[in-house]
C-alpha cells in the first residue's frame, strides 16, 4: 500500500490533475456567486467526471463527459421535486439504482453515466436540496463539467501522451446469465433494504446506507469480490471516522484549512484508488466529515451514524450477493483466466507470424491487453488470497495462478521485443517455439484440461531446454504454462498439492 509502483507516475499526475479540476470547478462556482451547497455540488460533479470517465480514447472520454448532464440533470430534477414525498422519493431512488447498474452492460460509458445519475440523486439527499435550488444546481454542475473538462482535455491532457489501457469487455451472457443483469437485481435489492433500515436509524442521513451498498457493487463481478469490497469499505470508514474525530471536528468548518484538507482528500482518492480501496474510502469519509463541517452540521454523533449506516449498507450488499442470483467466485475466476490465456495465445500467434516474415503481424496490442486482463484476474482472485480467507487450499492455488500468469505476462513482453528485432525475424527456431506455446495454451483452455495440459506443456519445455539465449523468453513462457496445468486442472475444492 505504501510502496506500490506508479509507472510513468500516472497515478501521481492523475491525482494532481483531479485536485486542479475540482478546485477550478469550485472556484468558478464561487466567482459566479453560487451558494455553498451549489459549490459543493459542482466540486463533487467535477470529481465524478474525472474519476468515472475511463473510456479507452480521448475522443470517447470527451463524448462521455458531454453526455453526463443528460444522465444527471433529469435525476437531479426528479430528486429535488420528490424532496418532501418520501414514498415516491424512495421508489425513484431504487429505480435509479437499477437503471444505473443495468447500464454497465454498455461498457465504460454506461458505467460512467450510471454512476453520475446515481450520485446526482445521492447529492441532493446529502445537501437536502429543494426545488427552488435547482437552477443554481444545474449551473454548478454545468460549470463544473466545463472546468474539469478544460483541465482534462486542454490544460493537462495526460491521456493524449499516455493512452489509457482499454478496459476488458464485460463477461458475456444473455438475460439473467449476464453478470451485469444479475448485479442490477442484486444492487437494487441491497439498496432497497439498506434504504429501509437506514431510515430506521436516521430519517435525515439514511442515504449513507444506500450509497455504501451501491458503491460496493462498483467494479465487482462475483460474490467473493463484493464481500471483500464490503469488508474494505467498512474498514476504511472506521479509520476515516477516527480521522474525522481527530481532524474535522476540531476544525469546525474553518474555510481555509478545510479547503486545503479537502484538496488533500481529493488527491488521496485518486492516488490510492488503484492500490487500496480501504485507503480510498478513508479519504472519502474524511472529506465527507470536512464538508459537513463547512455546512455547520458536524458532530461526533454524526460520524458514528455514518459508520452505522455504512455497516448496514455493507451487510445488505453481502446478503444480496449471497441470496439474489449469486455469481460464484469460481465461475468468474475461471472466465477471466480463460480470457487471459487466450490473449497469451493471440500474442504468441502474432509473434509467430511476425517471425515468419509477415509485415502486418503485431503482437504488441495483445501484450497490452494481457496486462489489462491480468489486472482483472487479480481483482477476481483477490477474495481467495485475502489474509482473512479461511480456505487455505484455495488461497495457495490462487496465489500460484497469479504468480504464474505474471510470469506469462513478463515472458510475453520479452517475446514482443524479440519479434520486433529485425535480426530475429526469420529464425525458424523461434517460430517453432511460438507454435509449441500456442499448443500448450490450447491444451490449458481445452475442456479436458487436467489430462492433456501437463503432458503437452512438459513436451514444450523438453523441446526448448537446450535452446540458446534468444529463446529464453519462450522457454520461460512454456515453463509457466506447464506449471499452470496443476492448479487450473484440479478441483477448486480439493486440497492443494504442489507438484514436485
Amino acid at each position: 500500500m505504501f510502496v506500490a509502483p506508479d509507472p510513468g507516475r500516472l497515478r501521481l499526475r492523475n491525482a494532481a490533475r483531479a485536485v486542479i479540476g475540482v478546485a477550478a470547478a469550485v472556484a468558478l462556482a464561487e466567482l459566479c456567486g453560487l451558494s455553498l451547497s451549489a459549490s459543493i455540488t459542482g466540486g463533487l460533479a467535477a470529481l465524478l467526471a474525472l474519476f468515472t470517465v475511463t473510456d479507452a480514447t480521448v475522443r470517447r472520454q470527451a463524448v462521455t463527459t458531454a453526455l453526463l448532464p443528460a444522465a444527471g440533470f433529469p435525476v437531479l430534477a426528479l430528486a429535488t421535486a420528490l424532496h418532501g414525498l418520501t414514498p415516491a422519493r424512495d421508489a425513484a431512488f431504487v429505480l435509479v439504482v437499477f437503471c444505473g447498474v443495468y447500464a454497465r452492460r454498455w461498457g465504460p460509458r454506461g458505467h460512467a453515466l450510471g454512476i453520475f445519475a446515481f450520485m446526482n440523486f445521492f447529492i441532493t439527499q446529502f445537501l437536502h436540496a429543494l426545488p427552488a435550488q435547482l437552477p443554481e444546481l444545474f449551473a454548478a454542475v454545468g460549470l463544473a463539467l466545463v472546468a474539469s473538462g478544460a483541465v482534462r482535455f486542454l490544460l493537462w491532457p495526460i491521456e493524449r501522451r499516455t493512452p489509457p489501457p482499454a478496459a476488458p469487455a464485460p463477461l458475456p451472457g444473455r438475460g439473467l446469465a449476464r453478470p451485469t443483469t444479475r448485479q442490477a437485481f442484486q444492487a437494487t435489492a441491497a439498496c432497497a433494504v439498506a434504504l429501509a433500515i437506514g431510515q430506521v436509524l436516521s430519517e435525515d442521513r439514511w442515504y449513507w446506507a444506500v450509497g455504501t451498498a451501491w458503491w460496493i457493487f462498483v467494479n465487482t463481478a462475483s460474490r467473493g469480490e463484493t464481500l471483500v469490497r464490503g469488508f474494505r469499505r467498512v474498514l476504511g470508514t472506521v479509520i476515516g471516522v477516527a480521522a474525522g474525530v481527530l481532524i474535522a471536528i476540531p476544525l469546525n468548518g474553518a474555510p481555509a484549512p478545510t479547503a486545503l484538507l479537502v484538496a488533500a482528500c481529493v488527491f488521496a482518492i485518486f492516488y490510492t484508488a488503484a492500490v487500496s480501496y480501504s485507503w480510498m474510502i478513508l479519504a472519502v469519509t474524511l472529506m465527507a466529515g470536512l464538508l459537513y463541517g463547512l455546512l455547520g452540521v458536524l458532530d461526533p454523533g454524526l460520524l458514528v451514524l455514518r459508520l452505522e449506516e455504512t455497516a448496514v449498507g455493507a451487510v445488505c450488499a453481502a446478503l444480496a450477493v449471497v441470496l439474489v442470483l449469486p455469481v460464484t467466485t469460481h465461475a468468474t475466476n475461471d472466465a477471466w483466466i480463460q480470457r487471459a490465456l487466450h490473449c497469451v495465445h493471440a500474442a504468441t500467434a502474432q509473434a509467430a507470424a511476425r517471425l515468419a516474415g509477415s509485415p502486418t503481424a503485431d503482437p504488441a496490442p495483445h501484450a497490452a491487453e494481457l496486462e489489462t486482463l491480468l489486472a482483472r484476474v487479480r481483482m477476481a482472485l483477490a477474495p481467495l488470497v485475502h489474509p482473512l480467507s479461511p480456505f487455505r487450499a484455495r488461497k495457495a492455488r490462487a496465489g500460484q495462478v497469479i504468480a504464474l500468469l505474471d510470469d506469462c505476462a513478463r515472458e510475453v513482453r520479452g517475446l514482443v521485443a524479440v519479434a520486433a528485432d529485425p535480426d530475429a525475424s526469420h529464425d525458424a527456431r523461434l517460430a517453432a517455439a511460438c507454435w509449441r506455446v500456442e499448443a500448450a495454451v490450447e491444451a490449458l483452455t481445452a475442456g479436458e484440461r487436467r489430462a492433456s495440459a501437463p503432458a503437452t506443456a512438459r513436451e514444450t519445455v523438453a523441446h526448448t531446454a537446450a535452446s540458446g539465449p534468444a529463446l529464453a523468453h519462450l522457454h520461460g513462457l512454456e515453463r509457466a504454462l506447464a506449471e499452470l496445468a496443476a492448479p487450473l486442472g484440479s478441483d477448486p475444492r480439493a486440497p492443494f498439492v504442489v507438484s514436485a
